[in-house]
């Protein structure tokens, strides 16, 4: 079974959304994830995806450890600077954001053809159709307005639109982060300006909305009012030049909470 290093404490922080253990190193330098059974292999591709991003200059971890045996695997790696943006206040995160749509921009930069991973839609339409059909969706994860519809109706929804979105991805792919939150965008408090992201499991190439769409969304729960937020969204789209498709984002917001469980 994959273990910790020995001579260092580690302090427990969290449980991830794939039910990875997540640890501390107690000098703040290092962080570790411990996963068993199919986790494991979806930790080994964390680990592929950190390593492919080394020396990319967007402030990602580096791998420090690795260790695999039977189903368990434990990935240690350097810790990013900086608190997550789901820390700041909203006057801070206003200031922060034109860095995070900087980063994110950066990002998408990099070359989709070179990038070996998949964060496709045609994949995470497969992902949402099988945990619709475990009825493992997490109502929780919903929009407010989705929580009463089944979800198999909700997939439904999704499937009439899937050619016209699948064209659009084809027709500009870039490399995403994948699961583009607050937690994972960490901020320099001092300066407020981001300075690299974290928790790389999803990351791939794919429709630029499905980052977009995810940071849209999930800074909503830290602007305090309906003004903050469109200030936001078109403060993101003047950055990145490039006129917003509402119907793109309502799309990726209607997706993304089918496929966890």
């Amino acid at each position: 079974m994959a273990r910790l290093s020995a001579g260092r404490e580690w302090i427990p922080v969290r449980h991830g959304e794939s039910g990875d253990r997540v640890y501390r190193r107690s000098d703040g330098a290092a962080y570790a994830k411990v996963s068993s059974g199919p986790g494991a292999a979806l930790l080994d591709g964390e680990r592929r995806r950190i390593d492919w991003l080394a020396g990319s200059g967007l402030g990602t971890p580096s791998v420090l450890d690795w260790t695999a045996s039977g189903d368990a695997a434990c990935l240690v790696m350097s810790a990013v600077p900086g608190v997550p943006a789901s820390e700041l206040a909203a006057p801070d995160l206003a200031e922060a954001w034109p860095s995070i749509a900087e980063r994110i921009e950066a990002l998408h930069a990099l070359p989709a053809a070179d990038c070996p991973f998949e964060r496709g839609l045609a994949g995470m339409f497969a992902r949402a159709e099988d945990v619709v059909a475990r009825s493992a969706v997490n109502p929780d994860f919903l929009a407010p307005e989705d929580q009463e519809i089944p979800p198999p109706a909700l997939l439904d929804r999704l499937r009439a639109e899937l050619p016209r979105r699948l064209a659009q991805e084809a027709a500009g792919r870039v490399v995403c982060h994948g699961d583009a939150c607050m937690p994972n965008l960490m901020v320099d408090p001092e300066t407020l300006r981001c300075v690299g992201l974290i928790d790389l499991g999803r990351f791939g190439a794919a429709d630029r909305y499905v980052d977009l769409t995810l940071l849209l969304a999930n800074a909503r729960e830290t602007w305090t009012t309906p003004e903050q937020a469109q200030a936001a969204h078109d403060r993101l789209f003047e950055i990145l030049g490039i006129p917003p498709d509402e119907g793109r984002l309502a799309f990726y917001l209607r997706l993304d909470p089918l496929t966890w469980g």
